[in-house]
């Protein structure tokens, strides 16, 4: 019996043991050989099977960190996440839930010729397939649906895109415990330890480029991610609470300037700047504004949302909108 086949509902006894679902993260690795599309499959030693690269959630990460990580462990291809491409639910053989999201990732020349995969206990062989050979050499319908939801990607023209993050600055101080200027208000302790939980989900969608406030605490939130990437952040007070408030940010050449590069970029700023930023994404894509950036605005303290844009026609409108939040 396979991890992967599907169990029976669980008895009242084994109920308890039933919800607590395992997840997971994975990607659809491809890359283009001669201008043709092919797919990254695995062969797994152990279960004989076709799959897709994947793996368990490690402690304290979160599931975009996971999804790179699995993917480099598995196949030593280091890749930057795309646009998710859906998510797997399945049962155990323990009749535990296992939930599994998967996003679109390119593989590039350079990382493939530094991959130093050798087969090995997990893993028996890399194989490379068009999307068709892929659909006839998965071993299951989960899998296949992941590869169908690419697929229509594909079949839309959105192949390369590139992130523009919306970061919301790390819990700071209370007002009530800070009698200086707001600006100068720093993250408290649960903020630092935000700001650190975020650069490995951060990373994983390739980030490059970093615009911040110039509050204080914007520039600690991204600080951990600047050391990680040896870049130095971009300070403006474009972006910032007190110029939003004063009637003076310019949120518009900040976020233009970034869709025009087509680079992965991250744009920390303030909860109530958060609305508006993502409206200047949404008409700099020609999206039609929807209830959709609201929500993808209304972020919690230390999370992101990142919008996924077509990097050969940005403005084709947003392709989609992924939020994640650290766990501290």
């Amino acid at each position: 019996m396979t991890a992967r086949q599907v169990q029976l509902p669980p008895s009242a006894a084994d109920a308890k043991w039933a919800d607590k679902a395992v997840y997971a993260a994975g990607a659809v690795v491809w890359r283009l050989v001669d201008g043709k599309l092919r797919i990254l499959l695995i062969h797994r030693t152990k279960y004989r099977d076709v799959t897709l690269p994947k793996g368990k959630v490690d402690p304290g990460e979160m599931l975009a960190e996971t999804a790179v990580r699995e993917v480099h462990e598995e196949t030593g291809i280091r890749v930057a996440l795309g646009v998710p491409v859906g998510i797997s639910r399945y049962h155990l053989a323990s009749r535990k839930q296992k939930v599994v999201h998967y996003w679109a990732a390119e593989a590039t020349d350079a990382a493939i010729r530094a991959s130093t995969f050798v087969p090995n206990r997990e893993i028996a062989a890399l194989e490379w397939v068009s999307v068709k050979k892929a659909r006839a050499a998965l071993s299951y319908p989960v899998d296949l649906e992941i590869l169908e939801a690419f697929a229509a990607l594909v079949d839309d023209g959105v192949l390369r895109t590139f992130p523009v993050i919306a970061l919301r600055h790390a819990k700071a101080l209370p007002r009530s415990e800070w009698d200086k200027a707001d600006a100068a208000r720093p993250l408290s302790d649960r903020g630092k330890r935000q700001a650190k939980a975020i650069v490995g989900p951060l990373r994983a969608f390739g980030v490059r480029k970093i615009v911040t406030s110039d509050a204080v605490r914007c520039v600690q939130t991204v600080t951990p991610l600047a050391k990680a990437l040896d870049r130095k952040p971009v300070l403006t007070e474009k972006i910032s609470q007190d110029a939003w408030e004063d009637g003076v940010a310019d949120l518009r050449s900040v976020v233009g300037r970034r869709i025009r590069a087509g680079k992965p970029a991250v744009l920390c700023s303030h909860g109530p700047v958060l609305p508006a930023l993502l409206s200047e994404i949404a008409l700099a894509t020609g999206t039609v504004h929807g209830s959709y950036v609201g929500s993808a605005a209304d972020l919690e303290t230390g999370a992101f949302s990142v919008v996924h844009v077509s990097a050969t026609n940005p403005g084709s409108g947003i392709i989609s909108i992924e939020t994640h939040a650290p766990k501290v």
